[in-house]
C-alpha cells in the first residue's frame, strides 16, 4: 500500500510519531532500490577491472605457512622418503600424504616406529569413475607423543580401479583388521 492510502489495521493503535518514522524508512528503503540500480549498472562496468585485481592478489598471495610441530612431522618424512611421498596439505592438526602402495609397509613402519603416530583412527576408501582409480585413506594419531595428541595423519594411496590391490598394514597396525575388511567389502579393494 502507498502511505497516502488506508494504513493497515496493525498501525492503528500506533502513535503519529511511529507511523512517520514508518513512512520515512520506506521513503528511504526506495531511495536506496533506485540508487542500487544505478550503483549495479556501474559495478557491472567495473567487474573485469574488479576480476583482474583479485586475480592478481591470488597471485601475489604468500603460501600459508606450516605450524610448526606439523612441519617437524614434515620434515622427518621428507628426509626419510624425499620423492617417494607427495605431501598433499600440512595445516594445523591435520597432514596428508599421499604414498605409492609398493611403499605402504616401509612408510607405515616409519610413521609407527619413527614418528611415533602408533594409533590408526580409521581406513577408508573412495571411488573415483572418471579417473578409473580407488583411493585408500589411512588416519593415525599419537597416543604416546603428547605434542602430537590433537594432530591427525592421512595416508593415501591410489589404485588402479579394475585391479585395486595393496599390501595390508596388519603387520604394522593390528588394529586396522576390520576397517580393511569394510573397504574390501564396500570397494572390492584387496589387502594382500
Amino acid at each position: 500500500m502507498s502511505s497516502q492510502g488506508k494504513q493497515p489495521e496493525r498501525d492503528k493503535g500506533q502513535s503519529k510519531e511511529e507511523q512517520s518514522i514508518q513512512q520515512e524508512n520506506k521513503q528511504a528503503e526506495v531511495k536506496q532500490e533506485t540508487n542500487g540500480e544505478e550503483t549495479e549498472a556501474e559495478g557491472k562496468q567495473e567487474q573485469p577491472k574488479q576480476q583482474a585485481q583479485k586475480i592478481e592478489q591470488k597471485k601475489e598471495e604468500p603460501k600459508v605457512e606450516i605450524p610448526p610441530v606439523e612441519k617437524s612431522i614434515v620434515d622427518k618424512v621428507k628426509s626419510k622418503f624425499g620423492d617417494k611421498v607427495n605431501l598433499a596439505y600440512a595445516k594445523s592438526k591435520r597432514i596428508r600424504f599421499d604414498v605409492k602402495s609398493e611403499d605402504a609397509i616401509e612408510f607405515a613402519r616409519f610413521l609407527n616406529d619413527d614418528v611415533k603416530f602408533d594409533h590408526p583412527i580409521s581406513v577408508s576408501g573412495v571411488d573415483y569413475p572418471k579417473e578409473n582409480t580407488i583411493e585408500v585413506v589411512y588416519h593415525f594419531c599419537s597416543c604416546t607423543v603428547s605434542e602430537y595428541a590433537p594432530i591427525v595423519v592421512a595416508v593415501a594411496f591410489r589404485l588402479p580401479r579394475d585391479n585395486p590391490k595393496m599390501p595390508t598394514l596388519i603387520p604394522v597396525y593390528r588394529g586396522v583388521e576390520y576397517h580393511e575388511r569394510e573397504t574390501f567389502e564396500m570397494l572390492g579393494v584387496v589387502f594382500e
